[in-house]
């Protein structure tokens, strides 16, 4: 277990080497960890987006068979199945599964508040931003199942998600992962990753923040009137 741990924590240095001794097998491997991040909500810690970008910056060496096309294609069915199964999950045993005594030692009952209010705040495209911020990437679409989501919306949102999430951070890796700055500093670019990633969540809740609080100063006008 320490091994795996440190393996999936040290991903710049492990996955060269696994691609290097075993080759395409790696792609099946990738494929379970995206999948599993995505479709069980007790592994909301595994390093997807490290993942997706330093695939892509070795599929860009030409020392190694890794292709962006077929990481782009087996990881987004691998991110769309995962939330699917996800999903599925939420809606039959997520009311079972949050207040089983067992259960809560894994599902965090904090995680799934915070899941839940962003699911609440942005509506059925919190499927599609969740799938850009950690942790909430893993609860979102257990939440949604939860909350008995109409599941053609669900479907719309997951598969958009899906791609987008893949294809930005695929090629992002693909086409500056190799880039002398980014190889020394891997760690804080992930960090960065993360960050970015957030801002289109933080960037529509200050809007409606700001058009909530507008709406109360003109009810307070005419009140006033």
């Amino acid at each position: 277990m320490s091994t795996l741990i440190h393996a999936l924590f040290n991903l710049n240095q492990v996955l060269p080497q696994l691609v290097a001794q075993y080759g395409n097998l790696v792609y099946i491997g990738m494929f379970i960890v995206i999948f599993v991040e995505t479709g069980l909500v007790i592994f909301p810690f595994l390093p997807g987006d490290s993942l997706l970008f330093l695939s892509g910056s070795i599929a860009a060496m030409t020392t190694h068979p890794l292709n962006p096309l077929v990481l782009i294609i087996s990881l987004s069915i691998a991110a769309i199945v995962g939330d699917t199964v996800n999903f599925e999950i939420g809606a039959r045993f997520g009311k079972h599964l949050t207040e089983s005594p067992r259960w809560r030692r894994f599902i965090k009952p904090k995680n799934i508040a915070e899941a839940q209010k962003f699911f609440e705040k942005h509506g059925s495209i919190a499927i599609f931003l969740g799938r850009f911020m950690p942790l909430i990437r893993t609860f979102i679409p257990f939440t949604a199942g939860i909350s008995k989501m109409a599941y053609h919306k669900f479907v719309l949102y997951n598969m958009l998600g899906g791609i987008s999430w893949v294809v930005i951070a695929v090629l992002s890796g693909y086409f500056f992962g190799n880039i002398p700055f980014v190889q020394a500093h891997f760690e804080l670019i992930m960090v960065s990753i993360i960050i970015i990633s957030l801002l289109p969540a933080v960037i529509i809740s200050l809007r409606k923040k700001k058009a909530g609080t507008a709406t109360v100063d003109v009810d307070e006008q005419e009140n006033q009137d």
